[in-house]
């Protein structure tokens, strides 16, 4: 018997339509739903790949069947409501629900990167790309910092999200179970990047955009560091930084 095609919802108040706008705009949702939305076809693959199933998959209307993902749940939208929960300038044509993974246990010896109150989602979705790329396995984020399964922090990670253990709205107090050397950056004082013996494994702690690193965990740092900047620049966008400074952890432990 051939599998009966899905029905399509075209009213705006369907209460499915209204969960999945809810879940797609509003950055505290996820939340309460205990879901996430991933819109489009990378994110749903990387998601895929790494084992992780949908709760439902969305299609927009027009998006052709061959195309289309397995999962247990499928609901199809109208064109024009699947365009009013997409957050991309040009609306994909498919996404994801699926549930917020549990909280996982710290490993206390694994290349860690720590967020420490960092409030632009999309650098800290960069900077979750970066940890995956430079094999570090798991990021802490402190109280404060924006919410690592919001949607904009998920759609600026490209994925990264499913091939790390994640750590949302942790206390400081987290850090004392970590046995690797926890590593800060400064503008203005540190050895310099490029000179520093370098351990591995071990934690950077990355700082709020303007304010830097508390005072309360750089204390806690077993070394400093500044990124030499010839240009002159007074600083460096925090997600820039965070990539140097990963990098140069993974060449030191290729050497």
């Amino acid at each position: 018997m051939s599998e009966t095609a899905p029905a399509v919802v075209r009213s705006a108040a369907n209460p499915q339509f209204k969960a999945l706008r809810l879940l797609a705009q509003d950055s505290t949702a996820w939340r309460k739903q205990g879901r996430v939305w991933l819109e489009g076809d990378h994110l749903c693959r990387a998601a895929l790949a790494r084992g992780v199933q949908p709760e439902l998959a969305v299609y927009a209307e027009f998006c052709p069947a061959e195309h289309r993902l397995p999962a247990a749940k499928t609901l199809v939208l109208a064109d024009p409501l699947f365009a009013a929960i997409s957050a991309l300038e040009s609306p994909a044509r498919m996404g994801f629900v699926i549930a917020v993974p549990p909280a996982p246990a710290l490993d206390p010896q694994a290349p860690t990167v720590v967020l420490d109150r960092l409030q632009d989602a999309g650098n800290v979705g960069s900077i979750l790309r970066s940890a995956a790329a430079f094999g570090f396995r798991q990021v802490v984020a402190l109280k404060g910092s924006a919410a690592l399964w919001s949607p904009k922090v998920l759609r600026a990670g490209m994925g990264a999200h499913f091939g790390l253990s994640l750590f949302d709205a942790a206390d400081p107090g987290l850090l004392d179970a970590l046995t690797v050397p926890l590593l800060t950056t400064s503008s203005h004082g540190g050895d310099l990047l490029h000179q520093a013996r370098l351990p591995w494994p071990c934690a950077w702690v990355l700082g709020h955009e303007g304010q830097g690193v508390r005072a309360e965990v750089d204390a806690r740092a077993s070394l400093r560091v500044r990124i030499g900047q010839p240009g002159g620049e007074e600083s460096l966008n925090v997600a820039a930084a965070a990539a140097i400074c990963l990098h140069a952890s993974a060449v030191s432990r290729s050497r």
